[in-house]
């Protein structure tokens, strides 16, 4: 197992270190200066419309599919990820993970949209899609649809689920006084998560419009609560995260390196803004024009990063907790120990406690989010699986199951190996978002172009030189 986690993290590294950081930033660079800069000239927008009814009593709304992307968004990656990336690469890491956040709102507008241009229309479950989807039919590449649909489920109902649940289970075994701990908290959370799957994306979607806002609401008004007991030390700390993001003297011993990779990393695994993931529950939604949904979905980047993950930051480097002692003799962060430690340097036994409701109820909802875009995409391997309930019976059950087990792995083996799948999912994604942009532009201008002549806002493929879709005709 040491041999395999060895090879895992040196491709990971290799990846994050290398490939990813150069795609990634290049392509938000590419897709903000197309869109004039999407994320910041519409932003105002993108909340207006979160408010638009569905049409479809059997589909799910605009705000039901936000929730949904930022249930799997704002997840373990806020709390634990944001504290790994601040004791492996400093205070300098958080810069990063805003750039990535600011660059990435013009990739999820831009792979939400085109999700939603190409998506397809289920008598049952109302729309469903994604890249898978719009490779197939925009590329004509079926076969690389079928290999980025399983990449993501591996990703997302395989290794971010085990990531998910050792997380939660990491947190909440301090307060089970048990030996097999991790085994009663696995059954349980695996027991919960499956009440939920078994339900299919309907309940899911439920589900998750009423825990996400709540959860977010409570976080950062904690954080925020940090941030006026410590209201002193506020200026020297967003100072350290500029001028260590900078830190060009530190070059010559990695430590620049570092805190960019970890920000990278970590921004990425949080808003997963062109992975690929979010367009699946963006295409789900019923709304009169594909860019409102591309609009949202970007707005889900900047609930997660700009919001969530700041308020992490802020609550850890407030507190005056110093980092460099919580890297064991293995080199592994402690992560939970430094974010319950930075709390209760604040409210005592009480921040202990918040924050392992926070991880617990943040981790759940990332569960069921998770297992949602998994069950878009087994639809596109298996075009009947979603009728077929002795199938999806035991392919929930296998969700729940791998749950489970994900309570029981090592906290190395369960970060890179997510790291390295969900790199696989960018490496297709992104760039097939590169060759197919043209056509989230033109919906784009046609969107801002009615908005400002004041027509009603709607859309047909034909408005922008489209023939092959199946619900725009």
């Amino acid at each position: 197992m040491d041999y395999i986690g060895g090879i895992i993290s040196s491709i990971s590294g290799y990846m994050y270190g290398y490939i990813l950081i150069a795609l990634l930033i290049a392509a938000g660079l590419y897709f903000s200066l197309r869109t004039k800069f999407v994320q910041l000239r519409l932003f105002r927008e993108s909340i207006q419309v979160i408010a638009e009814p569905k049409k479809d009593r059997d589909s799910i709304s605009s705000f039901q599919a936000l929730m949904v992307s930022t249930a799997s968004r704002v997840g373990t990656g806020n709390i634990v990820g944001v504290t790994g990336a601040i004791i492996a690469g400093g205070p300098g890491a958080v810069f990063w993970m805003w750039l990535i956040a600011l660059l990435g709102g013009a990739s999820a507008f831009v792979e939400s949209t085109l999700a939603q241009i190409y998506k397809k229309k289920n008598n049952e479950e109302g729309f469903y899609g994604g890249p898978a989807y719009y490779i197939k039919q925009a590329l004509k590449a079926p076969a690389l649809g079928g290999i980025f649909a399983v990449f993501l489920i591996l990703t997302y109902m395989g290794g971010f689920n085990a990531l998910a649940s050792f997380n939660l289970t990491d947190f909440v075994k301090a307060y089970v006084p048990a030996e097999n701990a991790t085994l009663i908290i696995g059954a349980v959370v695996a027991v919960l998560a499956g009440i939920v799957i078994f339900g299919g994306g309907k309940r899911i979607s439920k589900a998750t419009q009423v825990m996400v806002p709540i959860m977010a609401i409570c976080y950062i008004s904690v954080s925020l609560i940090v941030m006026l007991l410590n209201i002193s030390a506020l200026p020297g700390v967003i100072a350290s995260i500029f001028s260590q993001a900078l830190d060009f003297s530190a070059i010559a011993g990695g430590a620049l390196g570092a805190t960019i990779m970890q920000g990278v990393k970590r921004g990425l695994y949080s808003n997963e803004a062109g992975i690929g993931s979010a367009p699946n529950a963006a295409a789900a939604a019923d709304v009169s024009h594909p860019v409102k949904q591309g609009l949202v979905q970007m707005l889900s980047v900047f609930i997660d990063t700009l919001l969530i993950c700041s308020a992490t930051a802020f609550m850890i480097l407030c507190s005056g907790v110093d980092s460099s002692a919580y890297i064991d003799e293995a080199g592994n962060t402690m992560n939970g120990a430094y974010i319950q430690d930075s709390l209760g340097a604040n409210f005592g036994a009480f921040g202990g406690y918040f924050i392992t409701a926070a991880m617990a109820i943040f981790a759940f909802t990332t569960l069921v989010g998770n297992y949602f875009y998994a069950e878009m995409n087994i639809s596109y391997i298996y075009k009947n699986a979603l009728n077929n309930k002795a199938f999806m019976t035991g392919y929930r059950l296998l969700a729940v199951v791998i749950i489970f087990v994900g309570a029981q792995v090592s906290a190395g083996l369960a970060w890179d190996t997510a790291d390295v799948l969900m790199g696989c999912m960018a490496l297709i994604n992104v760039p097939v978002c590169i060759i197919l942009g043209n056509t989230a532009f033109k919906a784009l201008k046609d969107y801002t172009g009615k908005k400002k002549a004041g027509k009603e806002i709607s859309f047909k493929a034909a408005d922008i030189g489209l023939e092959n879709t199946e619900c725009w005709k």
